[in-house]
This record gives C-alpha cells, sequence and structure tokens, in this order.
C-alpha cells in the first residue's frame, strides 16, 4: 500500500444521508421484510425428497400404568414405514434440560397427560396420525397426584421420589418482630408460553450413519448432545441446524417431540418432517410453574421491613426440567428489591402428574414478585401509609445486601424507578358519553353500566436475574470476518425474538466502522453460545462479538499505526473511515486491509458465580434488572371484568443499545404480563389439559393491550457487563401482573390472592 493511498483516497466518504449505524441508534432487523413478506423459513415450512410424516400418540391419561402396547394394526397399514417405542431408543432412556428424569417414550408408567408412548413415519401425514392412533395401548388408570401439598405424602410417582428440591434460606434473626405484621395465602396459576408457531421440524439421516435436524431451537448445542445420547451416537454425528424461530418466551422446542423426529430417520434411512398441531404443543413442552405461596411481613410503626416468613410451593409437574433453578430464584427474590434485614424462606419443588413446569420468561420471580407486592399493599393499608411511599421506605439501593448474603454491586436505581412512575401524570377519567362505551370494561357490547365502573392505581417493583445462577458456567464464542468491506459474524447465539442478530451488526459496524455486516446461519458445527434467556446473549454473546471484532480491528490499524510510528489507541475508526489523532492519517478501513481477509474468534465469559449453601446464603447471581410499574385499571364491580387503561414504567437499562428495538421487547413483556394478570391459565383438572388449543386458552390481543407509557429508562452502566447493557424484557413480564393486582386491589378493596384475576375477585357485593 502507498503513502498516498494513506493519506489520501479517491474512496468516497460515507453518505451522509445514508441511515445511522452503530450502537445506540434504531437499526431495524434484519429479519423483518421476510418476516412481514412471508418468506421467513420456518421450520414448518421445510421439504425435503423421499420425506416421510411422523406422529407421536401420546397418553390420554394423567397417570397409569401401561401393561401393554401392540404396534401390530400401525405397522400393517399401507404407507406406514416405521413405529417405534420405548424398545427401539438406542441410547440413553430419558432426557431432560435440566435434570435428565423423563423418559423418550413411557414404558412401564405414564406420569401426565400428552405423555408419548409411540411415534410413526409414514408416507403420508393423514397415514402417520391414523397408524399412531391404531397403536393399542392397555392401561391401568392409577388416581393422579395434581395436588402439589399432597406430593409430600403420596406414593413416589418417579424413581426419584416426589422432592425435587429444598431451598431453606436463613438470613439474620428468627427472633425479630414488627410492630405491624400481615399474612397472605397466594396463588399462580399455570401459564402457557403460547409460542406464534407451534413445534416442527426436519430430520434427515447422513451417510455416516448420523442425522441432521432442522429445528427452531433455542439452544442447539444441548439439545444436539441430549439428541445424540438418546440415539447412541458421537455428539459428531448429529447436527442441529436452527431454522426461522417465531418467537420464544422459553425453551422454543420440545425435546420429547425432536427425540422421535431422528429415531424415525436413522430407522427408515428418509427424511422425516413432523409439525406439532397446537394441542401436542399444549400437551408435549413445558409452562410456567403454578405456586403456592405463604407470606408473613413484619414492619415497624413507620413502615420499615424487619423480617419477612415466606413459604414458596412449585409444581414442577411430572418431571424436574428446570425446576430446580426456578426454585432458586423464587426463593433468593421472595422479599423483592427491598431491604429486608431479616428473612426466613422456605422453597420447595414438587412432582405431580400435572403438565410438566419449566424455564419460562421471568420463571419463578413472577410468582413471587405478586405475592410480596399484594403484601406491601396489605402493609400499606394497616399503616396508612400511600402504597408507593410505603416501598420507597424499604428499596434497594447500591450497596445494600440481599436475603442470599449477596452484596448488590450493580446499577440499583429502584427509588428513582418508583418516584419516576409515582409522578407522571394520571391518565384521564373515561367519559359517560355513550361515544365513549368501549372505555368501559367489556367494551361497547358489555353489560355493564358506567355507575359500576370503579378506577384503581396500583404500583409494584420487580426485580430479576441475568444470565445462569449458582455457578453456571456461562461462556460464549464468535468469529469476526471481514473481507472486501463486507463482514460477517459467526455465532451460535440464536435469534429468537431478542434482537442479538441486529445487536451483532452494531456492534461490528460500531467497532469497525463497516455498514454491510452479515450473521451465518447457526448449526451445531460453530463453537457453543448457550441458552437464548435471562438476556445471555446481549451480554455474553454481545461480548464475544465485540471482543472478536476488537481483535480484528487491532489487525487493521497495526500496520497503519507501525507504518507512522504510533500506538493504535492514537487511531480511531469513524463511518468507515481510519484517521489519526493529529489528522495526518486519513484512509477507509477497506483500503487499508488492501484485499487481505481478517478474522478473529474470541470468548466472553462472565464472573462466576456459587450455589446457594445449606442456609440459602451465597454469591448467586452475576446481575440484576429492576422495574417499576404503576397500573390504572378500570373495575365493573357488579360483573367483576376489568379493563387495563394504562400501565406507567421506569427500567433501569444500563444503556441503550437500540432505542426502537429496546422499547419494543418492554411493551411486549408488559402485554405479556396483562396476560398473565387477567386472561392466561391453562387449566388441568385432574391433570387432564382443558382446552388445548387458542380458543380455550385466552392471549391478549391488540385489544386487550393497554396504553404503555415509558417514562424514564435509566441509563447507568452496569460495569461488569458488555456496553454496560441490562436485560430489559423479562422484569416487566414480573413486575406488570403484581401491579394490575394491586390496581384491583385498589379499585375494589378486596384482597386478589390469585393471578389470573377471576371476575368473582373483583365483585364488590353492595353492603
Amino acid at each position: 500500500m502507498s503513502s498516498d493511498a494513506v493519506t489520501a483516497t479517491t474512496e468516497p466518504a460515507r453518505d451522509p444521508d445514508a441511515p445511522p449505524h452503530g450502537l445506540g441508534v434504531s437499526l431495524p432487523a434484519a429479519d423483518a421484510r421476510a418476516k412481514t413478506e412471508g418468506t421467513f423459513p420456518y421450520a414448518a415450512d421445510l421439504w425435503a425428497e423421499g420425506l416421510l410424516w411422523a406422529a407421536v400418540l401420546r397418553s390420554p391419561h394423567p397417570h397409569a400404568r401401561i401393561l401393554s402396547i401392540d404396534t401390530t394394526h400401525a405397522r400393517e397399514m399401507p404407507g406406514v414405514r416405521a413405529v417405534i417405542t420405548h424398545e427401539d431408543v438406542p441410547g440413553t432412556p430419558v432426557h431432560g434440560r435440566g435434570t435428565a428424569d423423563r423418559p423418550v417414550f413411557a414404558s412401564e408408567v405414564v406420569r401426565h397427560h400428552g405423555e408419548p408412548i409411540a411415534a410413526v413415519a409414514a408416507d403420508h401425514p393423514d397415514t402417520a396420525r391414523m397408524a399412531a392412533a391404531a397403536v393399542i395401548v392397555e392401561y391401568e388408570v392409577l388416581d393422579p397426584v395434581t395436588d402439589p401439598e399432597q406430593a409430600f405424602e403420596a406414593e413416589p410417582l418417579h424413581p426419584d421420589g416426589n422432592l425435587i428440591r429444598h431451598i431453606p434460606l436463613h438470613h439474620g434473626d428468627p427472633e425479630a418482630a414488627g410492630d405491624v405484621v400481615v399474612e397472605g395465602l397466594y396463588r399462580i396459576g399455570r401459564q402457557d408460553p403460547a409460542p406464534i408457531g407451534a413445534e416442527a421440524g426436519l430430520a434427515v439421516p447422513r451417510p455416516d450413519g448420523g442425522v441432521e435436524l432442522y429445528l427452531a431451537s433455542t439452544d442447539p448445542h444441548a439439545d444436539r448432545d441430549t439428541l445424540a445420547a438418546c440415539y447412541g451416537l458421537e455428539p459428531e454425528r448429529v447436527k442441529v441446524v436452527v431454522t426461522g424461530v417465531p418467537g420464544a418466551t422459553a425453551d422454543r422446542e420440545d425435546r420429547g417431540f425432536q427425540i422421535p423426529l431422528g429415531l424415525l430417520a436413522l430407522r427408515t434411512g428418509c427424511p422425516v418432517k413432523l409439525t406439532a398441531t397446537r394441542e401436542e404443543s399444549f400437551l408435549g413442552h413445558a409452562h410456567r410453574h403454578p405456586t403456592l405461596l405463604r407470606y408473613r411481613h413484619h414492619a415497624d410503626a413507620e413502615g420499615r421491613l424487619v423480617k419477612v416468613e415466606a413459604q414458596v410451593l412449585l409444581d414442577a409437574g411430572a418431571y424436574a426440567d428446570t425446576s430446580a433453578e426456578v426454585l432458586a430464584a423464587a426463593v433468593a427474590f421472595a422479599c423483592g428489591p427491598y431491604v429486608v434485614p431479616n428473612a426466613f424462606i422456605e422453597g420447595w419443588a414438587v412432582r405431580t402428574n400435572n403438565p410438566p413446569s419449566g424455564h419460562v420468561r421471568g420463571e419463578g420471580v413472577m410468582q413471587v414478585c405478586a405475592a410480596h407486592e399484594a403484601q406491601m399493599d396489605k402493609l400499606a393499608r394497616n399503616l396508612g401509609i400511600d402504597p408507593a411511599e410505603l416501598r420507597l421506605r424499604n428499596v434497594l439501593a447500591t450497596g445494600d445486601v440481599l436475603p442470599t448474603g449477596q452484596t448488590v454491586t450493580c446499577p440499583a436505581p429502584v427509588a428513582e424507578l418508583l418516584q419516576a412512575v409515582r409522578d407522571h401524570a394520571l391518565p384521564p377519567l373515561p367519559k359517560d358519553a355513550p361515544e365513549d362505551d368501549w372505555l368501559l370494561p367489556g367494551g361497547p357490547e358489555g353489560a355493564g353500566e358506567p355507575d359500576a365502573v370503579r378506577r384503581g392505581v396500583g404500583y409494584a417493583v420487580g426485580m430479576v436475574h441475568m444470565l445462569g445462577a449458582e455457578g453456571a458456567d456461562e461462556v460464549s464464542t464468535a468469529t469476526v470476518k471481514v473481507h472486501d468491506g463486507v463482514a460477517t459474524v459467526l455465532c451460535a447465539a440464536v435469534e429468537s425474538g431478542q434482537g442479538f442478530t441486529t445487536l451483532a451488526r452494531q456492534i461490528v459496524q460500531e467497532t469497525l466502522g463497516i455498514d454491510e455486516v452479515h450473521v451465518a446461519p447457526v448449526d451445531t458445527d460453530q463453537p457453543p453460545a448457550g441458552a437464548g434467556c435471562r438476556g445471555r446473549h446481549t451480554w455474553v454473546s454481545g461480548g464475544a462479538v465485540e471482543r472478536a471484532a476488537k481483535m480484528v480491528r487491532t489487525q487493521v490499524l497495526q500496520p497503519l499505526a507501525h507504518k507512522f510510528g504510533m500506538s493504535t489507541e492514537l487511531l480511531q475508526i469513524n463511518d468507515g473511515r481510519i484517521t489519526s489523532y493529529d489528522g495526518v492519517l486519513s484512509t477507509t478501513v477497506t483500503e487499508a486491509m488492501d484485499g487481505k481477509e481478517l478474522w478473529a474468534t474470541a470468548q466472553c465469559r462472565p464472573h462466576p458465580t456459587e450455589p446457594l449453601d445449606e442456609s440459602g446464603q451465597g454469591d448467586a447471581f452475576v446481575g440484576l434488572a429492576f422495574c417499576a410499574i404503576r397500573a390504572v385499571v378500570d373495575v365493573d364491580v357488579e360483573l367483576g371484568s376489568v379493563r387495563v387503561v394504562e400501565l406507567a414504567l421506569a427500567q433501569d437499562v444500563g444503556r441503550i443499545l437500540n432505542p426502537a428495538q429496546l422499547a419494543a421487547r418492554i411493551e411486549a413483556g408488559v402485554t405479556q404480563g396483562v396476560g398473565i394478570a387477567l386472561t392466561e391459565n391453562l387449566r388441568t383438572p385432574r391433570g387432564l389439559v382443558r382446552h388445548p388449543d387458542l380458543t380455550g386458552y385466552a392471549l391478549p390481543t391488540a385489544l386487550d393491550a393497554p396504553d404503555i407509557r415509558i417514562v424514564k429508562l435509566v441509563e447507568e452502566r452496569d460495569v461488569v457487563a458488555p456496553f454496560g447493557a441490562k436485560a430489559v424484557s423479562a422484569v416487566p413480564v414480573v413486575t406488570s401482573p403484581a401491579a394490575i393486582a394491586s390496581a384491583v386491589r385498589a379499585a375494589t378493596g378486596r384482597p386478589v390472592n390469585r393471578l389470573p384475576i377471576r371476575p368473582q375477585a373483583a365483585v364488590v357485593t353492595a353492603p
């Protein structure tokens, strides 16, 4: 490269009218157009030559002993290519995300409604379904254990017993007592993640005896390792290719359907596709843990918390899954984002014959937030203190100590958040004019009367932890390649709607000044990046991309720095141009590379954590995020119908990396919380899933979404996090149901101790 090329260039500078790029701008998602045009490659759209179709036979009983399985009729049906049961699993016969305790196929006993028993591959989807129905299973129906409190005394439902984990948290003086004591019993229902698209996948056998699976996986390497173990294959002979993920607020794919898919492909030697029905999706994948909570709060006469006592019982369903992790979060955050000098929490997760529970956004913490905020409302009412003021007297701040003994070292501006929502102007009251009837609960066709509508204002503050906990090894690897002015990012972090691919592009643009950045599709040939939950890809995978991009930046700048006798710190890259501090050097990144391809691979691993000890103590969490919400609701106290008028939110976000994306994530989380508060409850009487469809399971629609006001975003960077950013989507989900319940309590004077809120809980009987 000549010196003339360094000091002067014929390549034009970046177009000043071009869209902004880099961190801090609202860069649109790369897949937005494909999704809106219907060309995005979802798993359900895949096809292969010689394709067979799969179907799974599931148990109609929540608890039964299997006396016999007869597949003769199914095998003899024309078009059927394979029928498999537990006898056809060549490798490990059990699997599970946290604990491997779930059979691939039930063999001796079924433990929940919908448990897989057999799978079929046929040349037509209707044939596959009919063949699955033709498998004859003789059952001895057993009484199901569906009450988690009964699980302690019931006969073991599983060889590992009914108790999955018990955590006793002891912090402070057990004899401490307050001037005022309030108690409460709370119940949280079962929510389904209800992804936009039901589970689907394609398995293709490989010439080496292995198999490739095309799945909407959010943790492809963990899925690959589980699948390989069940197939009796080395992990290198199983490849998972991630297809388009149609949104995920939980573990996206049910491995109970992934495993049969590959087994059928290996058995038949043909590609096999399975698209689960919505009913199968409800029956198969994990749900939010139904929870029973008992609380006793002690406070002094000024409203300052003295002691919190609580019992938290999680219904894990038939198998353990991630219940041990969920319980740890529930127990650790059972007191909420408050200073509590004395805390005594007992937590249990138990098996029942209900559908399995597992990772769903805000797991464990959403349930305890609803309870501890109800307790704060009770204290405020008993003491005659404004609910927001009572909370302000107790909120956490940086440097305070959690009940687990861990010191809060990250920014914790909880008081600032709560003050922001408290001081925000209230929405106007609805008018009584006929044209404004739609403002009433129930809408224009509702049966309510305006005189029966009461307005309530409620508050809640919530917190979540980021990344894994209790010693989880959080690590991600990324590679950045640059050639001919185009950068490519290779990272196995799955884009599940959280915006990672957009963030990765912004990081490289910011670091290298390159406009055109592509993120490669994800498969298990790449190094692992872990699961996409708790903001880990923003932190760990984003951190790995940043480190790799900075290494490439050094490769670009070092020759120039050496040539001009200066350090690389004296050179900067802006809008694709490299300039020196004194203006002598000016060139483009493309010219500086002189046709070379540069690349670098880097890892990001946050500081380690430790498991909670036998007293629930330990530095178990990497980072924390906080949120405050004020809810305004209108309640028809005769009918019990609730309309959420407005949710005003303030949140600490560390640093805003993409304003539009951040706002969308917050609004989506708040809306999900509305469903948890008012409509979403997967009913399972005696262990049977009732109405496993999107008609019987009521998700909030656009008409149910309230006016969401983001009144303040606190940008106080967490120094241990890459970019200083925090996770943003989980904490609104955790906090908004508690705020809505608080507002309904304010409107009705009723205790509202159950979520979702049933109409009868909001009815006020005339004296």
